[in-house]
């Protein structure tokens, strides 16, 4: 399977319950934090939710 590299970029700072626990589902909890992972469709909703505060690297 395929992996992907996300890279958080935003604070969760001031952001709902429910973005700050998807931030630690993928494995990022502190800025600048990188985590790589299965490129699933799972993941990759994850990804799409937090968009504004996380970057894919490839």
């Amino acid at each position: 399977m395929a992996k992907i590299k996300v890279k958080q970029t935003g604070s969760p700072i001031r952001r709902t319950k429910d973005q700050r626990a998807t931030l630690i589902g993928l494995g990022l909890n502190k800025m600048h934090r990188v985590s790589e992972l299965e490129d699933t469709p799972e993941v990759r909703g994850m990804i799409r939710k937090v968009q504004h505060m996380v970057e894919v690297q490839g």
